[in-house]
């Protein structure tokens, strides 16, 4: 997928010889990349719990760049939703495939004059994500990954953290849109913190520990890993609606993008096969409740995911063929 080095753009050719040598150095073992914006929106602008400075929540002001088939972007979808800010934070979707420039715009000139695209940069035109993270840091080194939360009045990225952009539209901006929903209550701090971690490390993030891995070794690692987590929430939910308790939290929405993902997706391209989602009663009941609450069914888009994950990949999927199955056991 590339990556910015001194503000230019190398393609997957160019580092590969890097990354080569990452794997054999983890014997394997995918490593993800960490953010490197951490600024905040605040209601007050004051300064947030990391990166340089606060930014103040005003509509319209900021802009969130995404993509469809990144589970991680959806997060940040969903609480755009929920959390009643489609009118206060504009969006640009980028196109569901990356390319050898990475994320990708549509051109304006390239969209059929009577079709509007969703794909198109709706703020300055642009044709690769890349370029947003150079304007806002004109010699920056690293990937151009989404979400990218944008200040649109002070031309430069706030964050690229998608565990804190949720946070912040989880508060910054109730003031101005009247919606008083907390997903992340302070009595319940502490454990959504500790559930969080222990659902990233073993099911959001192993299932691309076990799509990714490069030895026998570091997949069967990775895979038990993953349907031992989803054993125990499976048994977690046998007596409760959601993870923690009767009211939907944080934790739950940072599950829902993995889970929404897993039949039609990480089954078949990486290979989490000891079981479908489907196997799971509990789980796909607890699935169906979330994609019914109002506003969450219209970030879901099976299809694409479908394609994506089952696109062409050297490693994974050299000929691009698209599985017909599983069907997913909510409706939409």
């Amino acid at each position: 997928m590339g990556k910015l080095i001194d503000g230019k753009w190398l393609n997957d050719d160019q580092i590969i010889a890097f990354e080569q040598q990452q794997y054999k150095e983890s014997d394997g073992r995918f490593q993800r990349g960490t953010a490197k914006f951490r600024n905040w929106i605040t209601a007050d602008g004051r300064a947030g719990v990391s990166g340089e400075k606060g930014f103040k929540a005003e509509a319209g002001r900021y802009h969130l760049f995404a993509a469809i088939n990144c589970p991680w972007a959806h997060r940040t979808m969903i609480y755009r939703s929920v959390k009643q800010l489609e009118n206060i934070v504009s969006l640009s979707l980028v196109k569901p495939l990356r390319t050898e420039n990475g994320w990708v715009f549509e051109q304006e000139k390239d969209v059929e004059s009577d079709k509007d695209s969703r794909f198109v940069d709706s703020l300055y035109g642009m044709s690769s994500l890349y370029e947003i993270y150079v304007k806002s840091v004109s010699d920056y080194n690293g990937r151009a990954t989404v979400p990218v939360l944008w200040d649109k009045q002070q031309n430069k990225i706030v964050s690229t953290e998608s565990s804190e952009i949720i946070r912040m539209f989880n508060t910054a901006f109730n003031e101005i849109t009247g919606d008083q929903q907390d997903f992340y209550p302070s009595q319940l701090a502490s454990e959504i913190d500790e559930l969080n971690d222990y659902i990233y490390q073993n099911i959001n993030n192993g299932v691309y520990q076990t799509g990714f891995a490069r030895t026998q070794s570091a997949y069967n690692e990775s895979v038990t890993k993953v349907f031992a987590a989803l054993d125990k929430i499976e048994q977690r939910l046998s007596d409760q609606q959601f993870l923690l308790g009767k009211k939907v939290t944080e934790v739950d929405w940072r599950l829902l993008p993995t889970l929404v993902r897993f039949d039609v997706g990480y089954f078949t391209a990486f290979k989490c096969n000891i079981r479908a989602l489907r196997d799971y009663p509990n789980l796909s009941a607890y699935l169906k409740r979330l994609v019914a609450i109002p506003g969450v069914a219209k970030t879901v888009e099976l299809d694409v995911y479908r394609r994506g994950y089952n696109s062409v990949s050297p490693l994974r999927n050299p000929h691009g063929i698209v599985p017909i199955g599983l069907e997913p056991t909510f409706a939409l």
